[in-house]
């Protein structure tokens, strides 16, 4: 593997590479090329419809050595580049008011989560193209202040199923992609021909970039502006292969956005049309060094977001099995 050149760009540079550009009117073709509305119920699951049980039972196969590994990053409370809306954590108990035995220390969290510093799950009702959530159903109609009538965290439970990781420095040599890169669909097959695994319906797909250690060695920079991720063209290829699940140690979407008018296209092909939820700022790393390690990228994922009625996802704590 071969390291990073001395005149990488700095933490908060951008490079070229997110192209070709799309317009909206190709956009929206592809929009309907892979929409899935109509397909499953209850649709408010979308996709995670696809994993049976023998889905299940196929994934626990992929255990051999038994070793966990977890993807989430740390409760981040330090505002930065990337954590424009930090998580709280507070003390509300210190031992010392109550009577009698045992003490009791007792802690405070809460995040404003869909943001840049906090591991989550983005639920369907979080993502509406032109005013639709998945399914065709009228964001208006069913997103109130009260929460999601629809598309709801709630409505998903958990998932397990096949994980993949497409670890695409691994594959290149480099240590990181430099914000801004596009991963193409080409990107992904050359990807699975080099890892020797192949997505199938019902795997959960998970891109590591290198965010996390770039982010180490650099510094932080606003990946609002720039991240490396999908580009759309990637889109197709993985609702061909009946993926149900897309995560990243970005938020899945190469930024600056390559459509015209459209800041999350991948959110909105995967969520609004396809119904996978994803899976954004996970720490992959330990997973890259594990798989590396093993000699194999498939896994079993489990990913067992909280039960918040009307809730538009929930921080997570997704677990790899190997």
């Amino acid at each position: 593997m071969t390291s990073q050149s001395a005149d990488a760009p700095g933490p908060g540079s951008a490079v070229t590479g997110n192209g070709p550009a799309v317009s909206r009117q190709e956009f929206d073709a592809l929009f309907a090329a892979v929409r899935t509305w109509g397909r499953w119920r209850p649709a408010d699951r979308g996709a995670w419809n696809r994993v049976t049980a023998d889905h299940v039972r196929r994934a626990t196969a992929t255990v051999r050595s038994g070793v966990t590994v977890p993807l989430a990053l740390p409760w981040n409370t330090r505002a930065g580049p990337d954590n424009h809306r930090p998580a709280l954590h507070h003390m509300t108990d210190l031992g010392d008011v109550e009577s009698p035995e045992p003490s009791t220390h007792k802690d405070f969290i809460g995040a404003d989560y869909h943001g840049k510093g906090v591991t989550h799950l983005d639920a369907l009702c979080h993502i509406a193209y032109r005013g639709r959530l998945y399914d065709g159903r009228a964001a208006g109609d069913v997103v109130g202040a009260a929460g999601a009538r629809f598309g709801a965290v709630s409505a998903l439970g958990p998932l397990v199923t096949r994980g993949v990781l497409l670890d695409l420095p691994a594959v290149l040599g480099v240590r990181w992609l430099e914000p801004g890169r596009a991963v193409h669909a080409e990107d992904v097959t050359a990807a699975e021909r080099a890892l020797d695994v192949t997505l199938g319906e019902g795997d959960a797909v998970l891109l590591r970039s290198g965010h996390v250690r770039r982010r180490t060695e650099l510094g932080a920079w606003d990946p609002g502006t720039a991240s490396a991720g999908f580009h759309v063209d990637a889109v197709p290829l993985l609702a061909e292969r009946g993926v149900v699940l897309l995560g990243g140690d970005g938020d899945s979407d190469v930024r600056p956005s390559p459509v015209e008018g459209v800041h999350s296209p991948v959110h909105a092909l995967a969520m609004a049309a396809m119904g996978v939820p994803l899976l954004d700022n996970l720490d992959l790393e330990a997973l890259s060094a594990a798989t590396a390690e093993a000699g194999r990228y498939e896994f079993l994922l489990v990913v067992a977001p909280l039960n918040v009625p009307g809730g538009t996802g929930s921080p997570v704590n997704p677990v790899a099995v190997l």
